[in-house]
């Protein structure tokens, strides 16, 4: 009776955001602009119903409806100057997602000053355009946020960022020690554990074009430093990437092929073969070293012909975290999935296939689980079909 109360009031909820007027606009404030979105999921697949009193996204129990988030958004914009903010709230646990105020020296050129996105990858969320992102999100090298500066700008058709992050975005409001957070960092979650500090971060993307093909190649380096809060060493870490982003009239082809490696220790000093990474209040081991392909297929379709829709994009992706540790067991995730916008609502539709996510089958709150990104024992191939819905203004 309780799950099938809740599911009813949220479908509920459903139906009336669904009434709003499909172009709500911000809130404008001088230079000021104030926004937002709320968005919700359905999500069902290979989980546990471990409490029948209680609602769960088991097969057997139908699936379940739970709020996502809740954001804030400040857009603030005069003269020269810029500036970004927003804040999100989740079930449980709310942190800062981007902060930071900015100068335009020109078109072409603009400095950001405060927790920003990390410039590394194809794009701002790496490879994906599917509401689980691929796997370089998950080891914090797509849509990664950091407090530091960041330097855009252009020489001829080159386009250039460089940037220098003191630490990570910082740990907000939860129940974890140092994982209440949006992207995914080394976190010290024991209180003896690592810190990010001193990163730097260079990419380059310079635009090529090939008959009716465009393609933007570019590659990406990173290099930062870990702060030792137990016995153990100070450590470093590196990545290196290559990426293209190819359009051929409304097709979109993005790869990616990434290394990184963290150099790090265990408390007795000797090499650790894992590293603890945290987001979304929830800790999770990731493999120390490992290579990371990924592609994603995309069409642009435009629909003048459906009044209530504007455009879909279907998609489908591939990434998997290859792990130089021997007897570590690969991640890989497959997402086949379509993106449907009209006005302020952007809805996603995800079918997830992977043998190492966290956010793909199992307990998200189970310990057995939190380890899918590392030695991944349980290397077990498990199904979520999601539907996000967002209502953006």
């Amino acid at each position: 009776m309780r799950k099938s109360k809740r599911n009813l009031f949220l479908a509920g909820l459903l139906v009336l955001l669904l009434a709003f007027p499909a172009g709500a606009m911000a809130i404008e404030l001088g230079p000021l602009d104030v926004g937002g979105a709320i968005r919700a999921n359905y999500l069902i697949g290979d989980y546990e119903d471990e409490d029948p009193s209680a609602p769960s996204s088991a097969e057997d129990d139908g699936g379940n409806f739970v709020l996502d988030t809740f954001r804030i958004n400040l857009d603030y914009e005069q003269d020269q100057w810029v500036g970004k903010a927003e804040y999100r709230f989740y079930d449980g646990y709310h942190f800062l997602h981007t902060g930071w105020m900015g100068y335009n020296f020109d078109e072409k050129s603009q400095l950001q000053v405060g927790v920003n996105r990390v410039p590394f990858g194809p794009g701002p969320y790496g490879v994906s355009q599917s509401w689980l992102f691929d796997q370089h999100y998950y080891v914090g090298l797509s849509d990664d946020m950091d407090l530091g500066a960041k330097y855009i700008t252009s020489f001829g058709k080159l386009k250039m960022d460089f940037a220098y992050y003191v630490m990570d975005e910082g740990n907000y409001f939860g129940s974890t020690e140092d994982s209440s957070r949006y992207s995914y960092d080394v976190v010290n979650e024991s209180g003896d554990g690592y810190e990010e500090e001193h990163q730097f971060n260079i990419r380059a993307v310079y635009p090529v074009e090939m008959g009716a093909v465009k393609t933007d190649l570019g590659g990406s380096l990173q290099y930062g430093m870990l702060d030792s809060n137990g016995p153990q060493d100070d450590g470093s870490h590196w990545a290196g990437s290559i990426h293209a982003v190819n359009k051929f009239n409304n097709w979109n082809l993005t790869a990616q092929l990434t290394y990184y490696d963290y150099d790090v220790e265990k408390p007795d000093g000797s090499t650790a073969d894992l590293v603890q990474f945290g987001a979304y209040d929830f800790p999770t081991l990731v493999a120390a070293e490992a290579w990371i392909p990924a592609v994603s297929l995309s069409y642009y379709l435009e629909t003048p012909q459906i009044d209530f829709l504007d455009y879909m994009i279907p998609y489908v992706e591939y990434s998997s975290i290859i792990k130089d540790e021997s007897d570590f067991n690969d991640s890989e995730m497959w997402v086949l999935g379509a993106a449907w916008a009209r006005g302020g609502w952007y809805i996603y539709t995800d079918l997830a296939y992977s043998n190492g996510n966290d956010f793909v089958g199992g307990e998200p709150f189970n310990d057995s689980y939190n380890n899918r990104f590392g030695d991944n024992p349980n290397d077990e191939w498990q199904y979520r079909f999601n539907i996000n819905f967002g209502y953006y203004f």
